[in-house]
């Protein structure tokens, strides 16, 4: 695709604007914990959720001021999850995208609070969208399944169980196909509910986000063992120093490179099948994340 960046730029711009709206408006003015989640929510980053929902939904023909709304929203949930990975009784972070983590720049209240708040606001982000009634209650329903107990949340649990033992891949799937996968799954299909769609259009939209999921778990378990702290942001080797085993570990590198690279093309592929042009900036976006160095 050959406007692909220039098509990247445009939805985080989009995203950036709305975030920095949303902030503005639902933050109490003063608020020590609206600075600390504005500190963390613009902080950067790659979007790719935000980005999934409105490429979702701008490939069906949906809605884009709702998939704007529920593409900040999405932002706002995976921010709070990653200020609070970030804090000491989870993987004790120091820093995150280059910067102090929220609880190294605030204190660990302040940045546990700035998390709470910004799972919260999610949900009334997604409720004052100005999507219908079904469109804002699906919506609701998406991403509290994909955050929760049997998503993103079960996810992080298994992953803490499994720190210090000897994981199948099996196992590997199962943690990651949660911690990660539900919510680039639900970025999808938020951008699908958006739009007007068909079983078929879930059903390719969850093919689709489940394999890059996946890749994007196994990529960033490769650049924990190859990339350099400043080109993520973040400490690199923590997944060793905390006895964790990690696609890269258990398969090799070239092997957990290979599959990255199997299940992205499947599934570009796919799509590509069912959409024709219209997949473009979405294959092209598969196909960038699997040979991203941050």
């Amino acid at each position: 695709m050959e406007n692909y960046k220039e098509q990247y730029a445009a939805y985080i711009d989009r995203l950036e604007r709305r975030l920095e709206k949303e902030c503005e408006e639902r933050f109490a003015p003063g608020s020590l914990v609206g600075k600390a989640a504005h500190y963390s929510l613009m902080a950067g980053g790659k979007r790719v959720r935000g980005v999934l929902v409105l490429a979702f939904c701008e490939m069906l023909g949906g809605n884009l001021q709702v998939a704007e709304a529920f593409g900040a929203a999405i932002e706002m949930l995976h921010c709070y999850s990653l200020i609070h990975d970030d804090l000491p009784c989870m993987d004790d972070a120091a820093t995150r995208r280059g910067q102090p983590s929220c609880h190294k720049k605030f204190d660990e209240a302040t940045a546990l609070l700035a998390g709470d708040a910004l799972l919260t606001l999610a949900f009334e982000v997604i409720a004052a969208s100005g999507g219908s009634d079904r469109q804002r209650a699906d919506a609701c329903l998406c991403l509290a399944r994909a955050a929760g107990g049997r998503g993103m949340v079960y996810g992080q649990e298994l992953d803490l169980a499994f720190e210090h033992k000897q994981p199948k891949e099996s196992d590997l799937i199962q943690i990651h196909t949660h911690k990660t996968g539900d919510l680039i799954n639900a970025a999808g299909r938020l951008g699908v509910i958006a739009s007007t769609f068909t079983p078929k259009d879930e059903a390719e939209c969850d093919a689709y986000t489940r394999a890059v999921g996946l890749v994007f778990q196994i990529v960033d378990d490769l650049l924990d063992c190859t990339a350099t702290a400043q080109q993520l942001g973040k400490p690199v080797g923590s997944d060793a120093a905390a006895g964790k085993v990690t696609f890269a570990t258990l398969k090799g590198m070239e092997a957990a490179q290979e599959q990255a690279q199997q299940l992205t093309e499947k599934a570009c592929a796919e799509l590509e099948a069912c959409y024709g042009e219209k997949a473009a900036f979405l294959t092209a976006f598969a196909r960038s994340l699997v040979v991203r160095k941050n």
